[in-house]
């Protein structure tokens, strides 16, 4: 282990000074190692592992983008290791929190359930009148008419964040009062 360390080191310090020969080696050596490491990653955060090479070809773009801010003095591998815990942690932050199911696994479950209740369209118009003049304005631009926050804010001439605010209060209120029915 320590003699590997040595070595990648040694690469990298040669391949600061020009040569390409030895930044080819050094990259070709860390390869398998960073590729284990993000297999590991992913399967210790419980996700699939089929996105390990993604993050193996994000890590080695981060050495080759930052090489310039390892200092030459000190040991190679932890500097390498620091870039690919954080390209990792990246990765499994885009990705979310997801659970992986297998829908056949559920198969029989899911055949028994009732059907979800369903709301008729003149409740959800009733329930529409009951909210402010502004709220439900906002939600019939955007969620019937299909236009965007932007053109929203200039129609009502608002903010698109006071857009988004009355948007989700009219959401929330909407859900509150047909969930209560």
């Amino acid at each position: 282990m320590r003699e590997r360390e040595d070595e990648w080191t040694g690469l990298m310090r040669s391949a600061i000074a020009g040569d390409g020969a030895a930044y080819h080696r050094l990259l070709r050596s860390v390869t398998p190692v960073l590729r284990a490491t993000a297999r590991r990653g992913l399967a210790r955060a419980g996700q699939p592992v089929d996105q390990a090479e993604d993050i193996v070809q994000d890590i080695l773009l981060a050495v080759h983008l930052k090489r310039h801010t390892w200092d030459a003095d000190a040991p190679f591998a932890p500097w390498l290791f620091a870039i690919a815990r954080n390209k990792l942690i990246d990765a499994l932050r885009r990705r979310g929190r997801r659970v992986f199911v297998d829908v056949d696994d559920l198969a029989e479950t899911l055949a028994g359930e009732p059907a979800a209740e369903t709301v008729a369209p003149g409740e959800v118009a009733a329930q529409l009148n009951t909210l402010p003049a502004r709220q439900r304005e906002v939600l019939q631009s955007i969620a019937v008419d299909a236009a965007s926050i932007k053109d929203t804010a200039a129609k009502f001439s608002m903010s698109e964040g006071a857009v988004r605010v009355a948007l989700h209060r009219a959401l929330a209120s909407l859900t509150a009062k047909l969930r209560d029915r």
